[in-house]
């Protein structure tokens, strides 16, 4: 019987103009040749820590089959310099900017970019603006409407604020984002968001973010085997097929593992 031995992910900080990034890298076998590499874009607030068991499976399962994986926590997140409270979307681009120049210097002339949840946006979003080549994107549920995903999140002060108060009536999502416009940052479920961070994610929307230049893999959970693609993330994948995008839809079935303390295998 052939017991391999995983070879250990090695972690590091990065060096970046606004402090360091914490990371950690998966590399291939030594006796393995490596097939390419991939940036892992985590997702937001606690989504990323209740998905790191999961990130780190498939992680391996990537090494394990050839391709690199460099796990980055973005600015103010995780292990990384900064609060939250000073997190900016752009700052989070410049920091994989960072990760692919590293990836790079490593030998990954194109590394491709795998996405979980609203990091799925982010990284098509850095693939858009960057003006180099890149590899394939893997998107993993990604979401499909910045803003959307904002109230949602948004609503967890509220049940937090009828929670305190014993009282039905709280602070409305129009309200909390008026006090937003306002310049004010507001604590969510114990994360600082800045007034615009927030205005970055609600002017996100999936529809728009149309990328070329390599195949995009889109993930979608679904609950049980047979379901299709929900609607609004079906009318977004038809709209980038028409507009050229390379696209490869497939659907897992599964249970949300980011919002959930228990953590399924990975997807293959």
């Amino acid at each position: 019987m052939n017991h391999r031995r995983e070879r250990p992910a090695e972690p590091f900080f990065l060096k970046t103009d606004r402090g360091e990034r914490f990371c950690l890298y998966h590399a291939p076998d030594r006796a393995q040749e490596c097939r390419g590499a991939f940036i892992y874009v985590h997702p937001f607030a606690e989504e990323m820590n209740k998905s790191r068991r999961m990130a780190a499976l498939q992680a391996r399962a990537f090494a394990n089959a050839g391709i690199s994986v460099l796990q980055i926590d973005l600015f103010g997140c995780g292990d990384s310099s900064g609060d939250f409270a000073d997190a900016r979307w752009d700052i989070w681009k410049d920091d994989l900017a960072a990760a692919s120049d590293w990836l790079r210097q490593r030998g990954a002339q194109t590394p491709g970019l795998w996405g979980l949840r609203l990091g799925a946006l982010l990284a098509l979003d850095f693939a858009i603006a960057s003006e180099r080549a890149h590899g394939p994107i893997v998107l993993w549920q990604p979401v499909v409407n910045g803003e959307g995903f904002l109230t949602q999140f948004l609503r967890m002060r509220m049940a937090s604020e009828m929670l305190a108060s014993g009282q039905e009536k709280t602070s409305g999502t129009k309200e909390l984002r008026s006090r937003m416009a306002a310049g004010e940052s507001l604590e969510v479920a114990g994360y600082e968001l800045a007034p615009e961070l927030a205005a970055s994610i609600d002017d996100l929307n999936a529809a728009n973010l149309v990328v070329s230049g390599a195949p995009v893999h889109w993930f979608e959970l679904i609950a049980e085997a047979e379901r299709p693609m929900p609607p609004a993330a079906a009318k977004i994948a038809d709209g980038w097929q028409r507009s050229g995008v390379d696209l490869h839809r497939h659907l897992v079935e599964g249970t949300p593992f980011w919002a959930s303390r228990k953590s399924p295998n990975a997807l293959h």
